[in-house]
């Protein structure tokens, strides 16, 4: 009878470990909501978004699962989709900064104009860098996995441009804070018209132009809308934007130590440089896709873009005082950010 209970109890204790394991097993599971603004066959969401998130679930044995939900489909605006991840809304999110103006002000130095570099491996290898030694405070209500720039921007517009002068009296989507300025300044009316409704304003004559980069350009029509595209010369482009991946911090501290492992080797440089290499890929294809429509692309010659960029040097002071009313020394960040830009443009 002994022998029986004491076979019964260790039969009892390992169906009950069995059950505690499969318990604890089940408990490490988890599902990630992946929320960004795009359409899901944009190029960015297709080439990265979504392959990074199937590798996360590769790589952790199928223990984390990543379900992605594009075009706001879980709600809100662009602008409130960093909140949303802070908020626990959704446990990760893609979002532009400069759709939250006047809120990452250090980060803001890449907004600057003809300041970034007109590569975005360069420019989102610099940011990482750049977030994490100057501008980590800015961050510090999510966890951030990658921080990327768009490609240069440029301008779109229903006539040419030549000059500076083209663009008086012109309507155009600016988007951008600090490129509103420098659109001002050259005689233009900066327009607010979100990123999704830029092809229905062109169409409706709401605006004559709009800047932005080669990216979003066919996905949002506006190569049907007009005929000319205007670059500048030089290395630097008239204006690039931040866009940042983050994950909510309750999302990522609960996970086990394994799946954090799992998070953080997908996470850092070498994402943010993948980031921008895709927007770099992205803007040739949408260059090119464009050249084939029969629109005429345009670069502005030296002694033309000279011009603007003097006009962007006039935005860059006004951003410096600015800044420095924040306690902030904005010509020593953005030093700082064009000596990183040089170290990754070796």
């Amino acid at each position: 009878m002994a022998s029986l209970a004491k076979k019964t109890l260790a039969t009892l204790a390992v169906a009950l470990g069995g059950l505690w394991s499969a318990s604890a097993a089940q408990a490490q599971d988890v599902t990630l909501r992946l929320h960004h603004f795009l359409p899901a066959q944009a190029y960015i969401p297709s080439k990265v978004i979504v392959p990074w998130a199937k590798k996360i679930e590769t790589e952790s044995g199928g223990r984390i699962k990543v379900q992605v939900f594009p075009a706001m489909q879980m709600g809100g605006t662009p602008a409130q989709l960093y909140d949303q991840a802070r908020d626990g809304v959704v446990d990760i999110s893609w979002s532009i900064l400069s759709y939250m103006p006047g809120r990452f002000v250090k980060t803001e130095v890449i907004d600057l104009p003809f300041l970034a570099s007109k590569s975005a491996e360069v420019n989102s290898q610099a940011l990482w860098d750049y977030a994490n030694t100057r501008a980590a405070d800015e961050f510090r209500e999510n966890k951030l996995l990658a921080i990327h720039s768009q490609g240069a921007g440029l301008l779109h517009t229903k006539t040419p441009i030549t000059g500076i002068d083209s663009l008086r009296g012109m309507k155009i989507r600016g988007g951008i804070r600090n490129l509103n300025r420098l659109l001002e300044k050259a005689g233009a009316t900066p327009v607010p018209v979100p990123l999704p409704g830029t092809g229905e304003a062109l169409s409706k004559g709401v605006i004559q132009g709009t800047s932005m980069p080669w990216d979003v350009v066919p996905t949002l029509r506006v190569s049907e809308m007009v005929k000319y595209h205007t670059d500048f010369a030089g290395d630097t482009g008239l204006y690039s934007s931040a866009v940042v991946f983050v994950m909510n911090k309750n999302s990522y501290n609960r996970l086990p130590d394994d799946l954090k492992q799992v998070i953080d080797s997908n996470a850092g440089l070498k994402l943010s440089a993948e980031f921008g290499r895709a927007m770099d890929a992205s803007d040739k294809a949408a260059r090119e896709a464009t050249a084939k429509l029969g629109n005429t692309l345009v670069e502005l010659s030296a002694e033309e873009t000279r011009r603007w960029q003097q006009l962007g040097a006039q935005v860059q002071a006004e951003w410096i005082s600015e800044v420095k009313a924040k306690n902030l020394d904005g010509q020593q960040l953005m030093n700082e950010f064009k000596a990183l830009i040089a170290k990754y443009n070796k």
